[in-house]
C-alpha cells in the first residue's frame, strides 16, 4: 500500500516538473529512452547467446577467480547485470552452481557494469547521435522481424543501443537547454557534507529509475553541462551502487533462499565498498587525476574522470572483497535456512526465479522429480516393512529382509496426499510456464519426465494393498507363507537397491545393462510361470486364501519394480540413441 501511494506521489511530482519547466521534458524524455534501450539489449542478448551464456555460466563457476572473471567479462559485454543476476539466481536455485560461484559473478558484474560509464562518456556525449543512433534503430527494426531467434535478438540489440545514444543526446540537449533557466550547480554542497547528500541522492534515483546505468548516465550529461559539480557526481555514483543492491533486496523479500542471500552478499559488498570510498573519497580523487593523466584523459575531461572513478572504486572493492568470498558463503549460509523436513513437504528445486532461464528451470524440474522419487523410496520401504539405511548398499539384501520382522506403522493415504500428490501436482504445473521455450527433444524428455511422476504416484498408490498383506503374513505362524512375502520384500528391495546404483553412475550404458539384468531377475516374482506355487497348495503348506491373495501381491510388486526400473531409465538415461537402444531390448 504505502508503495502504490509513493508511485502516485513520484508520477505528481514528476506531472508538476514538466509543466513547470518545458526543458524538463527532454530529460525526461531522455532517461525514459535510455531504459527502454537497456531493456531491448537485455532481450536481445536473451536470444542472441542466452544458450550459450547459460552454458558459461553453468560450467565457469568452479573457482573463485574463474567466477570472478566470467561476471566481469560478461557483464562488461552484455550491458546488462541484471541479465546475469537473473541467470545466476536460476542456476542456483537449481543446484546447478555453487553459492560462491554465484556470488563471484554478482561481485564481478558489479565491475562490468563500469563500462555504461565508459560509453556514455566516451561515445554517447562525443558522437553524432543521429549519424549513429537512427542507423542503428532502422536496422534494429529490420531485424527484429525476422523470425530467426538470433536475428531478432542482434535486431533488438542494435535497437537498444540506437535507443541509448538516443537518451543520452536528449538528456545532454535538456541540459544544456536548462542552462538558460536553472543552474542547477548553484545546489552543490562541498566536503563530505556535499558527498554524503549526494550519495543519498544517487540511491534514491536509483530505487525511482530502477537502473543504476540510468543513473549514472544521466549523472554523465549533467556533469558534461556542467549542471552538477565533479565532487557531488562523485557521491551520485557511489549512491547508485548502494541504490541497486536495495532494488535487489526489495525483489527478493518474497523470494527464495538463494535470493535473499545474494541480495544480502550484495548489499555487504556494496555497502562497505561504498563507506569505504566516502572516507578516503580525497585521496582516491587524487589517485584518479594520477591515473587519468596516464592513460591520456583531459584535465578537464569530467565525464571520463566520473567513468574512472567509477572503474576504480569497484575493482577496489572486487579485489578486497575477493579475498573473503569463502567466509561470506559461510556466514550467508546460515541466514534464512528451512528445516530440512519442510522439503519433504513442498519443492525442494523449484522455483520461480529459474523460469526466466529455460535450461536452469529444465534441471530443476529433473531434479525435483528425482526428488520426488526419493520420497516415494521411504513410503515403499516402510510399505514392505524395511528402513532404507538397513538394505541400500548391501550385497546380502536376503539376511537383512529375514531379520527385518519389526511391523512399520504408515499410513499410506496420508503419505500420498502430502508427500507425493502434491509434489507431482507441483511440477506438471511449473513444466508449463517454460516448455514451449524448449528444443524438441528437451520438450520431449519433459514429457518423459511427466510419466516418470504418473509411474511415481501409482507405485506408491499401489503399495497400500502389499502393505497390509506383508504386515499380516509377516506375523503368521506359516512359515511358508512368510518366505513368499519375504521374498517379495527382497525383491522390491533389490530393486530400489539397484537403482541406488544406477543413481550414482555416470554411465548411461551401465544404467540400460543394470536395468536389463533387473528385469530378467523380477521374472521371478511370477509364482504361476515359475511354477512355485503348484505345490504350495497342493501339498497343503498354504490355503487358498492365501493362494490368490500372494498370487495378486506378486502381480502387484511385479508392476511395482517395472515402474521403478522405468522411472530410472527415464531419470538416468539421456541419450537418445541409447534410450532407443533400450526400447528395442
Amino acid at each position: 500500500m504505502i508503495k502504490k501511494s509513493l508511485i502516485y506521489v513520484l508520477l505528481g511530482a514528476l506531472a508538476y516538473v514538466l509543466f513547470v519547466n518545458e526543458d524538463s521534458k527532454y530529460i525526461v524524455a531522455g532517461v525514459g529512452i535510455f531504459i527502454i534501450g537497456m531493456h531491448f539489449m537485455e532481450d536481445g542478448f536473451k536470444l542472441f547467446s542466452g544458450s550459450i551464456l547459460e552454458k558459461l555460466i553453468a560450467k565457469g563457476t568452479d573457482t573463485i577467480p574463474k567466477s570472478v572473471t566470467l561476471g566481469v567479462v560478461a557483464t562488461a559485454i552484455l550491458q546488462s547485470s541484471s541479465l546475469i543476476a537473473i541467470i545466476v539466481i536460476s542456476f542456483l536455485s537449481a543446484k546447478l552452481i555453487t553459492l560462491a560461484g554465484a556470488v563471484g559473478v554478482v561481485f564481478g558484474s558489479a565491475v562490468g557494469t563500469t563500462a555504461t560509464a565508459w560509453i556514455v562518456s566516451a561515445f554517447g556525449l562525443k558522437i553524432d547521435i543521429a549519424a549513429f543512433a537512427l542507423p542503428m534503430v532502422i536496422f534494429g527494426v529490420i531485424f527484429r522481424l525476422s523470425k530467426q531467434k538470433n536475428t531478432q535478438g542482434m535486431g533488438n540489440i542494435l535497437l537498444g543501443l540506437g535507443f541509448v545514444f538516443l537518451g543520452i543526446g536528449y538528456m545532454k540537449d535538456g541540459f544544456e537547454d536548462l542552462k538558460d533557466g536553472i543552474d542547477l550547480a548553484q545546489f552543490a554542497v562541498e566536503g563530505y557534507k556535499g558527498v554524503v547528500i549526494y550519495t543519498l541522492i544517487g540511491a534514491v534515483a536509483t530505487i525511482i529509475l530502477q537502473s543504476s546505468s540510468a543513473t549514472l548516465a544521466l549523472t554523465i550529461t549533467a556533469l558534461a553541462t556542467g549542471q552538477i559539480t565533479y565532487i557531488n557526481a562523485l557521491g551520485i555514483a557511489i549512491g547508485a551502487n548502494i541504490g541497486t543492491t536495495i532494488t535487489a533486496a526489495m525483489g527478493a523479500m518474497v523470494s527464495n533462499a538463494n535470493s535473499k542471500r545474494m541480495a544480502v552478499a550484495l548489499f555487504i559488498f556494496k555497502s562497505v565498498t561504498a563507506l569505504i570510498t566516502i572516507i578516503v573519497i580525497y585521496y582516491l580523487v587524487d589517485f584518479v587525476d594520477i591515473v587519468a593523466a596516464m592513460i591520456g584523459i583531459n584535465e578537464n575531461d569530467w565525464a571520463m574522470k566520473l567513468a574512472l572513478f567509477h572503474t576504480i572504486f569497484n575493482l577496489s572493492g572486487l579485489i578486497i572483497f575477493s579475498f573473503f568470498i569463502h567466509k561470506l558463503v559461510a556466514f550467508l549460509k546460515t541466514l534464512f535456512v528451512e528445516e530440512a523436513q519442510v522439503y519433504i513437504l513442498k519443492p525442494k528445486y523449484l522455483d520461480m526465479e529459474a523460469v526466466a532461464v529455460p535450461m536452469a528451470a529444465f534441471e530443476a524440474t529433473k531434479k525435483e522429480v528425482i526428488h520426488l522419487y526419493d520420497n516415494s523410496t521411504e513410503v515403499l520401504s516402510h510399505a514392505i516393512m524395511l528402513h532404507r539405511h538397513r538394505y541400500l548398499g548391501q550385497s546380502d539384501i536376503a539376511k537383512v529382509v529375514s531379520e527385518s520382522t519389526d511391523i512399520i506403522p504408515l499410513d499410506i493415504d496420508d503419505f500420498y496426499q502430502t508427500r507425493i500428490k502434491s509434489l507431482y501436482s507441483d511440477i506438471i504445473d511449473y513444466s508449463t510456464h517454460f516448455i514451449n521455450e524448449l528444443d524438441n527433444d528437451k520438450k520431449q524428455y519433459i514429457y518423459e519426465l511427466r510419466t516418470a511422476c504418473r509411474d511415481i504416484a501409482e507405485a506408491v498408490k499401489d503399495t497400500k494393498d502389499l502393505q497390509k498383506n506383508i504386515s499380516k503374513y509377516l506375523q503368521s505362524n506359516n512359515e511358508y507363507i512368510k518366505e513368499e512375502y519375504n521374498h517379495i520384500r527382497e525383491a522390491i528391495a533389490k530393486t530400489m537397491n539397484v537403482i541406488n546404483d544406477i543413481k550414482n553412475s555416470k554411465d548411461e550404458l551401465d544404467v540400460l545393462a543394470k536395468s536389463q539384468v533387473l528385469k530378467d531377475y523380477l521374472k521371478a516374482l511370477d509364482v504361476i510361470s515359475t511354477g512355485r506355487i503348484d505345490p504350495l497348495i497342493r501339498d497343503g503348506k498354504i490355503d487358498k486364501k492365501m493362494a490368490t491373495t500372494l498370487l495378486n501381491d506378486s502381480s502387484n510388486a511385479y508392476n511395482i519394480a517395472n515402474k521403478l526400473i522405468n522411472i530410472a531409465k527415464i531419470l538416468w538415461i539421456e541419450d537418445i540413441t541409447i534410450k532407443q537402444l533400450g526400447a528395442k531390448i
